[in-house]
């Protein structure tokens, strides 16, 4: 397989995705604690046999006791994987981790992959059945036509549980919302458009049976393959295909198109021609589907048919027709409702569900994230893939549905309950950081790397480039970062910019710039020499100072503090600003912001409010609504002592400004979180437990911050540099690859800095 630029990453790199940290992309967590011999005991015997009687009593508890409920198999035989055909069962196994890991992603669910060694459909569909008690639902990938919908139908028919088989209809019905606002944009009516699906593969049929069961006349839409219109009269077609067999006098894909409303392209690149869509009606509405190339290119169309709207599968034009905008929600809705099947009409509220949503103001966090402000119209009639309400509308669209068509044996009796669940289930900060990294590739800047000759830092600046969000720096001795490129396998080292102290002739300036500013510190212009030429942090910054970077990423080889002081002999605080750090402990559907990790001391009252504000802002920006506590060990006078007023003139400083966000203390952690120590409080300014926390000194800032990453389980983003006068990130010195991209995109991104 060659590099795949167009997706911004090599065969390097995606191998090392899979393989670094540990091998694969899931792994099974306990969900109940494990620690002592009774936890043991009732995990296993002899507690365990107590659900045991209470299922065999009544199979309905397998619900209440098991994840059963929650649990949905990736299923593959590997006959059709993605657009590299039959690879066998084995070789399926990366996508099935990755559609297990959408799953958990975007929906909370519980996925496993499960890869079956077999072409025979009969073997297949009796080794899945039997199955049945083990999963809350089935989700089939890439099996190829025709056996999928043999296999498909006769699971369904056996099964009392959800099957899908997502290649078929997630892309109908992401395809069928984005028509159901092409057609209201252009005004018309679903039962009056002519469509032309080119393709008969197991996604094109689905997508033809879908629209034709929301409206769409048969007699209305051609269906194509390779040898033309399928028709009635034609031999040697098989069932699936003679279901949508149409009578027409056109003999070609290009005749059958001439006066179509609608294109429906789900079959090779390059197989719609410009002069093709010349003939079309009025306002065309061209799917062009087909990956990783197009039937036709958008900006193609667009040269003949100005007034056309064009959705593809890609992400890098409009109107992305991604199958992630609905499986992982159509089960989440029917695995909270235990629906025993997958129906037309859940599918079709799935559809509609998704289309009304493209038609709603988007969420400002994803105008922010994706870098514009997308409305409804002919460049948005499908919404994004990152929107965070996607959960809540789709997923309660689909229990609905599958209540009002008499499938769900556990209906929802308070649907606005039920929402706010859904939207409990997610950590807004993964949305908020793909986002965010989207942000960063639409606007690639150039990345500082201050410990280049470093393998952690050379690998995150390789990743930084070959994702495409900008250009990475390299600052280091040039022979040792080309050796080490090499030992990498990067093809091409010699492209890669290398910024080298001994050799610059950027230095001369460098020492000119930093003399003025040490001179009158206590510094000679020797002194400064020295540093510009010996110094890899102070070098790295003036690239940054005078212009020939836009941000800088180190840390890896010195302490945070020695790092930051000899940042902070080249770059400052923003004028009127304060320079400080941030924690952001990430949970499964929490995020905490802890500040000041790392900089300030002892804060003053007006460092504490500064701090709160701008940490809330950060929050905000990650998708989440601000509560912020001021912490303390006492709460609200409880002890009492002699480091209590700062904390408290903070409160009292936000009080005068009024800055639009909840603000409570002084308070001890367990007043800040815990909703039963709350209660104790009911005069509290907090609406629930706080996500902000503003810590009353250095020492405990950075302890805390500390201990929760060694300790708590949950991933820690930082620390994260706020308030300097240019982007710059200090990492620890135990970050990973992943950890410094992840700072460097923040920092590129321009949300935090």
């Amino acid at each position: 397989m060659a590099d795949d630029k167009r997706s911004g990453f090599t065969e390097r790199e995606a191998l090392f995705y899979h393989e670094a940290i540990r091998p694969g992309k899931i792994e099974i967590v306990a969900s109940k604690p494990m620690a002592t011999q009774r936890d043991l005991s009732l995990a296993y015997s002899p507690g365990v046999a107590v659900p045991v009687q209470a299922i065999a009593d009544d199979p309905a508890n397998a619900a209440r006791y098991t994840a059963k409920a929650n649990l949905v198999a990736v299923i593959s035989n590997g006959t059709a994987i993605l657009g590299l055909g039959n690879l066998g069962a084995l070789a399926s196994k990366p996508v099935m981790e990755g559609k297990a890991v959408l799953f958990k992603r975007f929906a909370d669910v519980d996925s496993i992959d499960l890869e079956l060694a077999t072409e025979d459909p009969d073997k297949f569909i009796e080794a899945v059945a039997l199955m049945e008690p083990s999963f809350g639902g089935i989700n089939l990938e890439d099996i190829a036509a025709p056996e999928c919908f043999i296999i498909e139908q006769a699971l369904r028919e056996r099964m009392n549980i959800p099957v899908m088989h997502d290649d078929q209809h997630g892309t109908a019905i992401i395809t069928a919302a984005g028509l159901l606002n092409a057609c209201h944009l252009t005004g018309r009516d679903m039962r009056d458009v002519k469509v032309v699906v080119n393709g008969a593969g197991a996604a094109a049929i689905a997508c033809t049976a879908l629209v034709k069961a929301m409206g769409v006349r048969p007699d209305n839409v051609i269906m194509c393959d390779r040898s033309g219109p399928i028709t009635p009269e034609r031999e040697g077609i098989d069932q699936w295909k003679s279901a949508h067999a149409t009578a027409t006098e056109a003999t070609s894909l290009e005749e059958a198109l001439v006066g179509a409303d609608i294109f429906l392209g789900l079959s090779a690149a390059g197989a719609l021609k410009p002069e093709w869509v010349r003939n079309m009606a009025d306002r065309p509405i061209i799917f062009a589907m087909a990956n990783p190339v197009p039937e036709i290119m958008p900006d193609d169309a667009k040269a003949v048919r100005p007034d056309a709207i064009i959705a593809t599968g890609r992400s890098d034009f409009p109107n992305q027709v991604n199958n992630v905008l609905g499986f992982p929600f159509i089960f989440r809705g029917a695995l909270d409702v235990q629906a025993t099947a997958i129906n037309e009409e859940m599918k079709i509220a799935a559809a509609e569900a998704i289309a009304r949503l493209a038609r709603e103001r988007v969420p400002e966090e994803v105008a922010a994230a994706y870098g514009t402000n997308p409305q409804f119209g002919t460049d948005y009639i499908i919404p994004a893939p990152f929107d965070p309400r996607l959960i809540e509308v789709v997923s309660s669209a689909v229990a609905k549905a599958a209540m009002d068509s008499g499938v769900a044996k556990a209906p929802i009796e308070n649907f606005e309950e039920y929402a706010h669940q859904l939207k409990s289930r997610l950590n807004p900060t993964t949305s908020a950081l793909t986002n965010i990294y989207a942000l960063a590739k639409a606007d690639p800047k150039r990345m500082v790397f201050a410990e280049a000759e470093e393998e952690v830092a050379l690998r995150a600046a390789i990743q930084f480039r070959d994702f495409g969000y900008g250009t990475p720096i390299l600052v280091g001795r040039t022979e040792k970062v080309l050796k080490k490129l090499e030992e990498l396998q990067v093809d091409d080292p010699e492209s890669f910019v290398i910024e080298n102290s001994n050799v610059s002739d950027k230095v001369p300036g460098m020492v000119d710039f930093l003399y003025k500013r040490l001179q009158r510190r206590g510094y000679t212009e020797r002194d400064v020499a020295r540093m510009v030429n010996q110094e890899r942090n102070v070098f790295a910054s003036l690239l940054v100072a005078l212009n020939h970077g836009d941000a800088m990423i180190t840390g890896l080889t010195r302490p945070f503090s020695q790092t930051a002081r000899e940042i902070g002999r080249v770059l400052h605080a923003k004028p009127g600003a304060l320079s400080f750090g941030i924690h952001m402990i990430i949970g499964k559907n929490h995020t905490t912001f802890l500040a000041d990790t790392t900089i300030n001391e002892r804060p003053t009252s007006e460092e504490l409010a500064h701090i709160a504000m701008e940490t809330a802002a950060v929050a905000r920006r990650m998708g989440h609504e601000p509560r912020v506590a001021f912490l303390s060990y006492s709460t609200f006078g409880n002890p009492s002592g002699q480091w209590l007023a700062n904390i408290r003139d903070a409160v009292a400083i936000l009080d005068a400004q009024d800055p639009g966000f909840e603000y409570e203390g002084e308070m001890a952690p367990d007043a800040a979180l815990n909703p039963r120590v709350m209660k104790l409080y009911p005069f509290s300014r907090l609406s629930g437990p706080a996500n902000v926390l503003i810590m009353p000194g250095l020492q405990s800032a950075n302890l805390s911050a500390k201990l929760l990453r060694e300790l708590g389980g949950d991933a820690t983003i930082g620390p994260i540099m706020i308030g300097m006068e240019k982007p710059v990130q200090i990492a620890p010195m135990t970050a990973t690859a992943p950890d410094l991209l992840t700072l460097a995109v923040l920092a590129s991104a321009g949300v935090v800095g």
